[in-house]
């Protein structure tokens, strides 16, 4: 049936999905327009993932009906979806490591065949990296696996723009400036506004609530299955969001912690001999800061290599690790939940070489009530849970150690803010007892919250700031005035 003119992008009406008792979405209704970009909101397990699997027609509701481009479908799936412009952006990115930039470009767009498909498929690709992520230095021919997160990233949003055959009515992007940093999330932020006033239309979810309100047009709040607010993004703030998706935010506390005098328990000399050297103290969190890509995760890796053994754990580690990447080297997909979260500590709950259950089940039960873990059953596949549930579970993984020392890349990529807070908390209760921190982030706010940071530009360290002096001001400032000679 032909497309009626002036209809909704994608209409989903009274949508319910359920897993066992978990109801999912609960009748959930919910409409996209052209020229419209709305910012979707909530905590972890609230539905987004769920809402935004039925309208790419990943999921089939067990109740509801679905339109595109105003025409009831019977039978929705993926090809339906991308046939009708919808493209879909993934948290977890879905890019196939082993090919190259073209040849994933070709896995979207199936209408790249035929003789010199290749030719046509890296014109495309290259044209939009460059007009959505100027500067970007990605050769299209490259291998994804070679590409870092931040990369591979800025690929799988170009493509969904792209045009090849069906042109893009509707992209779903999910936490798509997650490993971006701030200068190359301004510039998509920037493309999908200039997209939307096109006449294409753009679903967003971030739980960086600035951008959703700085880049939506209508904000969508989901909890428990259900929407509990759709109303313009202009009649919301940061803190009414918040509220609206329950949460109680704690004000940031303006006194500036006491500088930390403790014995230094890490160092590393300056990078490749150019910059300044690192060092943290007991007790102390320290930041990474700058630009993604400059070295940040490399030092982390260093750090992480100079104190742990490389193929059997100590007994009693000096570090413990908190993957970004939680795909590439965090969850083992093929475990449980529980399994995931105690691996790190086997040796904490063993006796002659076996786990006693118990104390392992303790240490589940203990972490799933402490982080929030939103799941029924610590038994479950760890795949079963959104992927800001993963994290959390990576997270406890570090925090369940006797390791001193703990070693954060860019760890709070997907959480909702609620966590986050209690997360930071966390954090800071665990460097009163004497624990370390080196936390890598691409989000300001939560660089503020450590004593001391270091700024990395062209893969050394250039600036250290303290106390008052971390802003965001100066790490941009230094992230951009390169190594000095």
């Amino acid at each position: 049936m032909a497309e009626r003119a002036g209809s909704a992008v994608v209409e989903v009406a009274d949508a319910r999905v359920h897993f066992g008792a978990v109801k999912a979405l609960d009748g959930v209704t919910l409409t996209v327009m052209p020229g419209e970009c709305v910012g979707l909101v909530g905590h972890n397990g609230a539905g987004k993932s769920t809402i935004v699997n039925v309208i790419n027609g990943g999921l089939t509701p067990h109740q509801g009906r679905i339109a595109a481009g105003g025409v009831a479908l019977e039978r929705y799936g993926i090809a339906q979806a991308r046939a009708s412009g919808i493209r879909c952006v993934f948290q977890e990115l879905s890019l196939c490591p082993n090919l190259t930039v073209i040849e994933n470009t070709r896995v979207m767009h199936r209408s790249l065949s035929g003789w010199g498909w290749r030719g046509r498929a890296e014109v495309i690709i290259r044209a939009k990296l460059d007009e959505v992520f100027p500067g970007h230095g990605i050769d299209p021919r490259r291998p994804v696996g070679d590409l870092s997160i931040a990369e591979r990233q800025m690929v799988e949003i170009a493509t969904a723009f792209s045009e090849a055959g069906t042109p893009a009515r509707l992209v779903i992007l999910d936490e798509p400036t997650s490993s971006l940093d701030a200068a190359l999330a301004a510039r998509l932020l920037d493309y999908v506004r200039g997209f939307v006033a096109k006449g294409g239309a753009v679903i967003v979810i971030s739980h960086i609530l600035g951008e959703i309100l700085s880049t939506a047009s209508r904000i969508v709040v989901m909890k428990d299955g259900r929407i509990v607010a759709d109303r313009p993004a202009a009649d919301f703030t940061e803190h009414s969001l918040v509220e609206a998706m329950g949460s109680v935010v704690k004000g940031r506390d303006g006194a500036s912690r006491a500088p930390v005098a403790g014995e230094t328990v890490l160092s590393l000399p300056p990078r490749r001999g150019r910059g300044l050297s690192f060092s943290a103290a007991r007790g102390e969190i320290v930041g990474l800061a700058g630009l993604a890509g400059h070295g940040q995760t490399e030092m982390l890796v260093d750090l992480y290599l100079a104190r742990s053994r490389n193929w059997l754990a100590k007994r009693d580690p000096e570090v413990t690790f908190v993957a970004g990447d939680r795909t590439l080297n965090g969850v083992f997909p093929l475990w449980s939940i529980l399994n995931n979260m105690s691996v790190a500590s086997l040796a904490d709950r063993a006796r002659f070489g076996f786990v006693r259950g118990a104390e392992e089940r303790a240490l589940g039960a203990e972490w799933k009530a402490r982080i929030a873990i939103r799941t029924d059953d610590v038994d479950n596949r760890i795949l079963s849970l959104s992927g800001g549930n993963q994290q959390k579970v990576l997270f406890a993984r570090a925090l369940s150690t006797r390791a001193p020392s703990v070693l954060m890349d860019d760890p709070m990529r997907g959480v909702d803010i609620g966590t986050k807070q209690e997360v930071y908390q966390m954090i800071r209760a665990e460097a009163e007892g004497g624990r370390t921190f080196v936390w890598y982030s691409t989000e300001m706010d939560e660089v503020c919250l450590c004593d001391r940071v270091y700024v990395f530009s062209e893969g050394a360290i250039v600036r250290e700031l303290t106390g008052a002096d971390v802003t965001e001001a100066n790490v941009l400032a230094a992230s951009f005035a390169g190594v000095a000679a």
